[in-house]
């Protein structure tokens, strides 16, 4: 939980007052130490009202400020070094980055898992299943997620496009009604391209499900449901790689949901699928 917090709190902090700034960029910088403090005790040490403390945690999704310091202090490990899910050193051996890497995208499951609900991912999986065809969208590195999405679905009853190009993403979105779906992909959520696909398909009234790394991106408000991708952020480079693999994750996750929800008609597809690439195979 506490994870999700920090991730969250560090990668939407442009979305914040500068009253709010101020208390996340203490929280962040020691949580241990906010997660011992009482609120008044927090107020004296940020210089910010108790009142606003108290709606500000309350803003960020707890109940009360007694369980937002819980869940500060279950935290048992401390705070990594800034480095750790960042920019290489140079003095770095080669199991060194390979350890860093590694970790910042198990830092970035850890922390997208957290935060998704199976009510979120019961809601996405319905929407598609329900579409009489599904189409998949992004722009540059999300493209490659889109069409892994395109790629594991073909093997489901699912009626499904996608395009890496991008003026034909945009004439399938245009080709979408309110009988169908789209999942539209953006790591900042801010790209101008996919906005405007996002924007024709909430035009044309097609159930939309975002998957992003910010809460309030433009994105966010054009889509029906939103699915975040998180992680610990050192800065945008480092953090956006980290946030693919969830991505990924996540689409495999619906495509697993799908698949156990119409699991004879996918078995069948699969096995025709099975049939037709072994033909292609040398003997």
């Amino acid at each position: 939980m506490v994870n999700q917090v920090l991730a969250q709190l560090s990668a939407q902090n442009h979305h914040y007052n500068q009253t709010e700034k101020k208390l996340i960029n203490f929280i962040t910088q020691q949580p241990h130490l906010a997660g011992e403090l009482t609120i008044r005790s927090m107020a004296d040490q940020t210089g910010v009202s108790t009142a606003t403390i108290s709606r500000f945690v309350k803003k960020i999704g707890f109940a009360s400020y007694r369980d937002f310091s819980l869940a500060l202090a279950s935290r048992t490990t401390p705070n990594p070094p800034v480095d750790l899910f960042g920019e290489i050193a140079d003095d770095d051996n080669t199991q060194a980055i390979a350890n860093k890497v590694f970790s910042g995208a198990k830092n970035a499951l850890d922390t997208t898992l957290d935060q998704l609900t199976a009510s979120k991912l019961d809601q996405a999986a319905q929407i598609l299943l329900q579409a009489q065809h599904v189409g998949f969208f992004g722009i540059g590195g999300s493209s490659i997620v889109a069409f892994n999405a395109y790629h594991k679905f073909l093997r489901t009853p699912l009626n499904v496009v996608s395009h890496p190009d991008y003026d034909i993403q945009l004439m399938q979105a245009v080709k979408l009604t309110n009988q169908d779906a789209a999942i539209v992909i953006s790591h900042s959520g801010r790209n101008e391209d996919t906005l405007l696909i996002a924007q024709m398909l909430k035009e044309h009234g097609v159930p939309t499900i975002a998957i992003t790394s910010f809460f309030d991106s433009p994105l966010t408000h054009l889509a029906d449901l939103v699915l975040l991708s998180l992680a610990e952020e050192v800065n945008f480079r480092s953090e956006s790689m980290s946030s693919l693999i969830a991505q990924l994750t996540i689409i495999d996750t619906l495509f697993t949901l799908v698949g156990s929800q119409l699991p004879q008609e996918t078995q069948i597809v699969v096995d025709n699928l099975r049939q037709v690439i072994e033909e292609t195979r040398q003997k």
